[in-house]
């Protein structure tokens, strides 16, 4: 073990204590949750890449996610043609692409996963492991049902997720319903896995096995920052117990898909909508700064680099090296953990390709901890989704999670750090699951 291991395990414990410093109650630490939560995501990570048999399930799910992922590039590319190939690829015509076309690439896979998952669902599949993730999560750190549930849905969906324990929502404690905000933004979607998967495939071969452990090891760690942040001073109605998720079944197979792929339709046009404002929002904000800080540089005679993006990573500067990224590349991923905290998981990991691409990154392991940090929906556009999701589902309670949504996103924030240390914990060069 490196000394960048042992650096790595240490911030786990710095995260945490980054989380209680912003507690809403110091003097309330659940240390079972603690425990647990933080033993959980290092079995994990240790059962994945130490033991020979994890690594070997996680090249068979690596391998599976991508040739599920070729199939539905079929689809794409009937109705897109030569748009869709990605960079480098010849289509049977013998027409090279032309060129990285996000919109005609990555994001129209959503709609073919969202069909997959609806088909998942309605067979019980899905269903299936939500319900063992959560009776995990009860069990063992000793959380309500229906936040467990939550949680474990979270790792497969997105802001759906709620509809799973509606009937629970009402008479929830405000942390049961941190957890579940912060649980929302500190995961990421099946729907959206391939998207990342396109991105990131030929600089890390095994990405897609890396974002599926990385949403494993989310879940845990989005118990622990949310009770950490917003502990529970109450007593949920479903402490301890066994609760069965809310679906609303769709009447055949056929008609699962048809909504799914719907669905799916719908969370594309949100991104795109998001990205083009947020992008061009951003673009503003910058041109201002860069004019106020150019004439502050020129006063001072200061070289400081004036944008949003580059405050944000010198805040998120000490908390990258205490996930473990060694210091030469710990301000490019700070930047990129910014650029997510403002544009979304979209454009950073886009920004990460780039940065790999052009050996912007002395470390692979920087890159491998940066993909598992920028694991999640930890971002401003999320406040507005999954408070507005989830109130709409309960209006009574919308005060209350809206009063929440900044302490959520600071938990979901720390949970995708927490994540990025554990996978630095057992980053080895060597391993060929690191792309080696």
């Amino acid at each position: 073990m490196s000394a960048y291991n042992l650096v790595s395990f240490a911030g786990i414990f710095v995260l945490a204590g980054v989380a209680w410093l912003f507690s809403s109650d110091r003097r309330v630490v659940n240390v079972r949750v603690l425990a647990w939560g933080v033993g959980l995501q290092l079995l994990v990570a240790c059962f994945i890449f130490v033991v020979p048999a994890g690594a070997k399930v996680f090249l068979w799910v690596n391998d599976a996610v991508i040739a599920v992922l070729g199939t539905a590039m079929s689809g794409v590319e009937f109705v897109f043609g030569r748009l869709a190939l990605p960079p480098g690829a010849v289509n049977e015509a013998g027409e090279p692409s032309l060129g990285h076309i996000l919109a005609f690439q990555g994001l129209p896979t959503i709609i073919f996963f969202a069909a997959l998952l609806g088909a998942l669902y309605y067979l019980g599949v899905m269903p299936f492991f939500v319900r063992l993730f959560a009776r995990v999560f009860t069990r063992t750190m000793r959380i309500s049902g229906a936040e467990a549930l939550s949680v474990s849905s979270n790792i497969f969906v997105g802001v759906e997720s709620s509809l799973v324990v509606r009937p629970h929502l009402q008479e929830m404690t405000v942390s049961e319903l941190g957890t579940i905000i912060t649980a929302g933004m500190g995961t990421i979607a099946s729907t959206v896995l391939a998207m990342y998967v396109l991105m990131l495939q030929k600089e890390i071969p095994t990405i897609a096995g890396h974002l599926v452990s990385a949403s494993f090891i989310a879940g845990p760690a989005s118990i622990v920052m949310a009770k950490l942040v917003m502990p529970e001073t109450g007593k949920p109605l479903t402490l301890g117990l066994d609760v069965k998720p809310h679906y609303a079944r769709e009447d055949n197979l056929i008609m699962a898909v048809i909504n799914g792929a719907g669905e799916g339709l719908k969370l594309l046009g949100g991104i795109v909508t998001l990205l083009i404002a947020f992008l061009g929002l951003l673009a503003l904000v910058n041109l201002g700064l860069g004019w106020a800080g150019g004439l502050v540089n020129g006063l001072f005679g200061w070289h400081v680099e004036w944008s949003l993006e580059a405050f944000l990573g010198y805040l998120f500067y000490p908390l990258t090296l205490a996930m473990g990224v060694p210091p030469a590349d710990a301000l490019p991923v700070a930047k990129l953990l910014g650029d997510r905290t403002i544009l979304t998981e979209v454009y950073s990991y886009g920004r990460l390709a780039e940065l790999m691409a052009g050996g912007a990154l002395e470390n692979p392991r920087s890159a491998i901890i940066a993909s598992y940090a920028l694991c999640g929906f930890a971002h401003v556009a999320s406040l507005a989704i999954f408070i507005g999701g989830t109130g709409a589902l309960v209006p009574g309670r919308v005060k209350d999670l809206s009063r929440l949504g900044f302490r959520a996103l600071l938990a979901a924030t720390l949970a995708c750090l927490m994540t990025g240390a554990v996978a630095g914990t057992f980053y080895t060069g060597s391993s060929v699951l690191f792309g080696r």
